[in-house]
């Protein structure tokens, strides 16, 4: 283990980065959605009526909208066909929750149509799980090897870590589109004026600006694990 002991490790700073990133997308996206939260829709009507209004437009029936208890832990799960939206959303009247609901349609939508980026993000979820549960246990792992044996067994953990980050990156397309369904929905449907719809555009902006960071962030530790482990074989 002591092959990889360092005195300091500049490489901490890409860890950093990363954290520092996804805390302003975070507290960017609660400040965002807290203000437009307060402003209500024209039309008056809810997050979920808003999400049936969109769904039965799309011509989608087999599709559920329930309530789950949280803040923004609004989901659409494709294996159940159930749209979940939050307590922010679901009883709402503004154009902050109308967007979000909006939104996971959008995902309902992908789902209908048979959109190629959800469909190859979907079948990543059990390499992604993998990963992210295998990945760190077996670069620790090979760390208290002195041999090749160890090399071999960390760069498999971070091969693994790298799954995880392609899923990452695959959500991005997923998430960007389903954002742009939302609002051209909303648009054709009349829910919302376009004065509503470039507030809502925002709220939708900064959730999209989460998933950007989370990708950075990944792809930073993936970079610094490169770094330290990449080039070090031991024989």
């Amino acid at each position: 283990m002591g092959y990889y002991g360092y005195s300091y490790d500049w490489t901490y700073i890409l860890v950093l980065i990363g954290a520092v990133i996804c805390l302003l997308a975070s507290a960017r996206v609660r400040l965002t959605y807290g203000h437009y939260a307060k402003v209500p829709s024209a039309l008056g009507i809810t997050g979920r009526e808003a999400a049936e209004r969109v769904l039965r437009y799309a011509g989608i029936t087999d599709v559920q909208v329930i309530h789950v208890a949280g803040n923004l832990t609004d989901h659409y799960d494709p294996v159940n066909k159930t749209l979940a939206l939050s307590d922010a959303t679901y009883s709402s009247t503004s154009v902050a929750a109308i967007g979000v609901a909006a939104h996971e349609c959008g995902h309902a939508v992908q789902h209908h149509v048979g959109y190629v980026p959800l469909s190859v993000r979907s079948s990543l979820v059990p390499a992604a799980n993998i990963g992210s549960t295998l990945a760190w246990p077996l670069i620790i792992i090979g760390l208290f090897f002195t041999t090749s044996t160890g090399y071999y067994i960390t760069m498999a953990g971070v091969l693994l870590f790298s799954l995880a980050v392609l899923f990452q990156l695959v959500t991005l397309p997923v998430e960007f589109n389903a954002s742009r369904r939302a609002v051209h929905m909303l648009r054709e449907m009349e829910v919302l004026d376009e004065r509503e719809l470039s507030k809502t555009k925002r709220v939708l902006k900064a959730a999209a600006m989460t998933y950007v960071a989370s990708a950075a962030a990944a792809i930073l530790q993936l970079l610094r694990l490169l770094i330290l482990f990449g080039g070090k074989r031991r024989d």
